[in-house]
């Protein structure tokens, strides 16, 4: 039986309720009982789906929306001190939590699973979660991203297993005490937080030691940074390794493409298993290895958990197909680090055969693109063509000198085809005037680049 509410939560506040993180956090208190409210800057179907739960919704942000009597302001580390709801909080004297602080109070009393890593971790939790689901374990689960519709990122099950991703771009996942962790890989990034490869391993570090006795790291044995990390532990936790390389514990021996989808072959317990992956691309076939070996340190049969993972077809914004028009789909990528887009269009490439890949790509963060922008030119030339917006924002003020022709130089020089787009609007056009039938229209990017999918089909469609 899983818990019920955490100390001092049962009239949270949340500043920014409508977002990924906080939003999730906000349904399973309210699945628990909860009187939940909070405001967001402007309404989404997100907000909908939380007032679909009896959740109080404000729009934009004003002392009035906190109530007196809350019991706590939950915040994430994007919400400035100046907000007029945190300020009205310092003034009643309420409790301000940490939108991580108050995930590992929903944790409490379970046996969590903690996906960390510079990118997959939203894939990697989503397959942990569908496939508990699909074995009927009901865990709780806390997601960077909807399933399969808004309000899906989150749920409070009546299992003991809790699957949550664990943010490192704010030290967050330091609050978590994970029975099993996830490390998918190591790299440099949130560049406004960390200043060096070795504040990013002291992080993980710091991570891996909040494992409980007798808890398991699951981690890759390819990726460089991770390999890294491995070898600065003490040896106290116990570590199964992952991946292609030949001194993984779980060693992935093949993985074959099958259209959008892949067979995967590995060893585990000297022993081979073969099962299927219903997304593209070896990134997400690894993202369902580490899931596997995660299950298995958990205590859940890897021949029943293994089939499972096919049950996974997909989260929004991870390689989402948005529709198709004139012989064009038109997919979605949340992909805003070299890496992950790299990852994206090979995967894409693998399972498009002839066809050309054009991306519409939205650089996400001025100190991102500053740091990276050289790297993510030269990813943009694994597609056929690329329009390049501006860059968004999100939390940052602009940077002096950055902007998106950082990307565009590099993407030249690198031989790709890329034209800047200063106003989205003209995308549609832009993309019907390129696109022919057989073609793959990516649309790239952590920000509102998302939006731009139902009007580039609409265009298409006309």
């Amino acid at each position: 039986m899983a818990p019920g509410l955490p100390t001092a939560m049962d009239r949270p506040h949340f500043i920014g309720i409508g977002g990924a993180g906080m939003s999730g956090i906000a349904k399973i208190l309210a699945q628990r009982g909860a009187r939940v409210a909070g405001s967001d800057a402007k309404d989404s179907a997100t907000a909908q789906a939380l007032r679909g739960l009896g959740v109080t919704v404000h729009l934009g942000h004003a002392a009035a929306h906190l109530a007196d009597d809350a019991s706590c302001v939950v915040v994430s580390s994007a919400i400035r001190e100046d907000n007029p709801e945190l300020r009205r909080a310092a003034e009643l004297g309420i409790p301000v939590v940490h939108r991580s602080d108050a995930l590992a109070a929903l944790m409490d009393g379970l046996r969590p699973i903690a996906v960390a890593g510079t990118h997959g971790k939203t894939t990697t939790t989503s397959m942990l979660a569908v496939a508990l689901t699909e074995l009927g374990r009901e865990p709780s689960y806390a997601i960077g991203g909807d399933l399969d519709a808004p309000g899906s990122n989150a749920l409070h099950g009546a299992g003991e297993i809790f699957v949550a991703e664990a943010d490192e771009s704010d030290r967050s996942f330091h609050r978590y005490a994970p029975e099993v962790a996830i490390i998918l890989n190591v790299e440099l990034d949130h560049h406004a937080n960390y200043a060096s490869m070795e504040e990013i391993h002291e992080s993980f570090e710091t991570f891996v030691g909040r494992i409980v006795p007798g808890g398991t790291l699951v981690i890759s044995a390819d990726h460089e940074g991770a390999r890294e990390l491995t070898r600065r532990l003490d040896g106290s936790v116990r570590t199964v390794t992952y991946g292609e390389s030949a001194d993984a514990d779980v060693r992935v021996l093949s993985v074959v493409p099958q259209g959008l989808k892949s067979e995967v072959t590995v060893e585990l317990d000297d022993a081979p298993l073969t099962f299927t992956v219903s997304v593209p691309g070896k990134h997400y076939a690894h993202n369902a290895v580490a899931a596997l070996a995660a299950g298995v340190a958990l205590g859940v049969p890897a021949a029943e958990l293994a089939p499972a993972l096919a049950a996974y077809t997909g989260v929004k914004r991870r390689l989402q197909l948005k529709g198709e028009a004139a012989g064009v789909q038109v997919i979605d990528s949340y992909a805003h680090h070299p890496t992950e887009m790299t990852a994206d269009l090979e995967a894409m490439r693998s399972a498009a055969g002839d066809s050309r890949i054009l991306v519409v790509f939205q650089p996400h963060l001025f100190s991102r693109t500053r740091e990276l922008g050289k790297e993510m030119g030269h990813a943009l030339a694994l597609a056929d063509a690329s329009l390049v917006l501006d860059i968004y924002p999100a939390r940052e003020d602009p940077i002096p000198g950055v902007t998106s022709e950082l990307i565009i130089e590099a993407a030249r020089a690198a031989g790709a085809d890329v034209t800047a787009v200063h106003d989205a609007a003209e995308v549609p056009a832009a993309v019907a005037g390129m696109a022919k039938p057989g073609d793959l229209v990516l649309t790239m990017g952590a920000g509102d680049v998302t939006d731009l999918g139902p009007r580039i089909l609409d265009r298409l469609s006309n």
